[in-house]
């Protein structure tokens, strides 16, 4: 079943040059608590929202992005490339989720957040606040990614918390993230640096004076000390 029509006359034109049309609820869905009658957010075509799935607020959807299951997109959130949002995960605030990016289960996406690339978040896990999860990233389990944390390449951040990160840092004041990898292998992201700790390490050292780069090289020491202990309290388990 269809549970929306598009409103006649009522579109919206983004900055791609395309013209995103607003959806109308033609039945109640009650999982979402919407109903018949309710104006909806923008989609560009039928093809964007399936099932129970919705739209609202001044969010939107465009592209070949999908969104289904009984999925929430709402406030100012966009949805667009080739992302896919369904099973009961929520997209929200002005959160981004773009290119080839999938966020399910019971997943929640808010904030400014931004996921993108091929990441996957799906679980209970929660991407929020300023936090951008791209690359081949994974963020599952009941993990929770928030603050100014940048995770990408082939992190795995589950819910044990293998993920560290400190705001406010350097010379810029920016965020230092260090996690887990697939390989067990510590990986770090500061601005547009995305390696491993040995090549950040040489790389601050070339760009910073002494003071920076002790903080970074004390925040690394801490980092690398939490998520070793956490990865011997999991092995201890197991």
């Amino acid at each position: 079943m269809k549970y929306y029509e598009f409103v006649p006359g009522d579109t919206i034109e983004i900055a791609s040059g395309r013209t995103l049309k607003r959806i109308r609820a033609v039945a109640e869905i009650a999982a979402l608590g919407v109903a018949a009658g309710q104006l909806g957010g923008y989609i560009e075509h039928e093809k964007n929202l399936f099932g129970n799935a919705w739209v609202c607020d001044s969010a939107w959807v465009s592209g070949n992005a999908r969104v289904y299951g009984i999925a929430w997109v709402s406030g100012n959130a966009r949805v667009y490339g080739n992302a896919r949002v369904y099973g009961n995960a929520w997209v929200s605030g002005n959160a981004r989720v773009y290119g080839n990016a999938r966020v399910y289960g019971n997943a929640r996406v808010c904030g400014d957040a931004w996921v993108y690339g091929n990441a996957r978040v799906y679980g209970n896990a929660w991407v929020y606040g300023n936090a951008w999860v791209y690359g081949d990233a994974r963020v599952y389990g009941d993990a929770w990614v928030c603050d100014s944390a940048r995770v990408c390449g082939d992190a795995m951040i589950d819910e044990n918390g293998l993920i560290f990160w400190a705001s406010k840092v350097g010379s810029e004041n920016g965020t230092l993230t260090v996690y887990n990898t697939k390989s067990n292998e510590l990986k770090v992201t500061r601005g547009c640096f995305c390696g491993s700790v040995d090549d950040f390490l040489a790389a601050s050292k070339a760009k910073h004076d002494d003071d920076t780069h002790l903080e970074y090289r004390l925040l690394i020491e801490v980092a690398t000390s939490r998520i070793t202990r956490t990865r011997e309290r999991l092995r201890d388990k197991a």
